[in-house]
């Protein structure tokens, strides 16, 4: 697809500094810039590129004032970096489309319901008395169990496993091999030194504009529910134990682990293999640096958590300028 810049300007609520007819038909970093693509600046380390990109059009923040000539034409936004996501958003939305398609090796019941326009690739089974929403899309060899029900305008990808009984709200994405609702670790110790499997009865519920990666995993609760918030995202081969709560709007990277029955509050940031001990609760607002181990509760809202057992920052620098006095000597 081809956009103009006075087109993209419109849809941004921004100004076109030089040509509103310039022209792309993709999109680049600001170091690859060539013609026919669009670029963004939005951090100042990369202010040198500016001068050198060839690109056709450059996202800018309002208040840029470059020190040098400037090639591309610009659009002058708010804030160039919330922009590109609008624009991602924008364009995705017109490359998808929707229409109602069943694929000829797919399976579904009578008892099954689905809404408008609802995408279901070949070798896709969804269950007895399941229920999928409008514009809903469900690529190839995706397993829906009975009695789940999914919201409208979300995206399944090939090969995504969801056990039966599992709640799936509105304008979620599950990317490729993620699986939700398998049961928890739950065995209990015998006298004779075997373990006996604790049945899950439960189910998963994740709530409107969620997004979860690939190979990620979201336990059923043994009982009641897993509960995942609104505007929730989870990165790429995250485990996600039985009847763990995450707030809403909290964001996790990839490899993390969170043991069963905590409970993360709204508005947290968990970077990359961070792992959470069983039944311990995070204030909401908390950030927790790569590779911590949160082995207690978290009272207070706000922290950023650095190490294992995580602890404040601030309390770890300190103690880390010790570490390395005594390396030293």
């Amino acid at each position: 697809m081809e956009y103009t810049a006075g087109q993209l300007a419109k849809v941004l609520k921004g100004t076109v500094d030089g040509d509103p007819q310039a022209t792309v038909t993709g999109f680049a970093k600001i170091e690859h810039g060539k013609p026919g693509k669009l670029c963004f600046y939005a951090n100042p380390k990369y202010e040198q590129y500016v001068y050198t990109c060839r690109a056709t059009i450059l996202l800018v923040d309002k208040d840029f004032q470059p020190k040098e000539p400037v090639a591309p034409t610009l659009i002058r936004v708010e804030n160039a970096y919330t922009a590109v996501a609008e624009l991602l958003k924008y364009v995705t939305a017109r490359k998808r489309k929707d229409k109602r398609h069943r694929g000829l090796f797919s399976r579904r019941y009578l008892t099954t319901r689905f809404g408008k326009k609802v995408y279901l690739g070949n070798f896709s089974y969804v269950g007895h008395h399941t229920e999928v929403g409008d514009y809903t899309k469900i690529y190839e060899n995706v397993y829906i169990g009975d009695h789940t029900k999914i919201g409208k305008n979300c995206i399944l990808y090939p090969g995504v496993v969801i056990y039966p009984g599992m709640v799936i709200g509105d304008n979620v994405i599950i990317h490729a091999n993620a699986v939700i609702g398998s049961d928890g670790f739950g065995n209990a110790p015998q006298e004779d030194g075997t373990w006996e499997k604790i049945e899950h009865l439960g189910n998963v519920i994740i709530g409107n504009d969620c997004e979860i990666g690939a190979g990620t995993t979201i336990d059923r609760a043994e009982m009641e529910s897993t509960i995942i918030g609104n505007g929730v995202k989870i990165d790429n081969l995250c485990q996600i134990a039985h009847n763990v709560e995450i707030g809403d709007n909290t964001v996790m990277a990839a490899q993390c682990g969170i043991a069963g029955s905590a409970k993360i509050g709204k508005n947290c940031i968990l970077a990359g293999q961070v792992g959470v001990v069983g039944h311990v609760t995070i204030a909401d607002g908390t950030i927790i640096a790569a590779q911590a181990g949160v082995t207690k509760t978290i009272r207070k809202g706000g922290q950023k958590l650095v190490g294992s057992p995580a602890i404040d920052i601030n309390n770890y620098m300190r103690s880390y300028a010790k570490f390395k006095m005594a390396g030293a000597e």
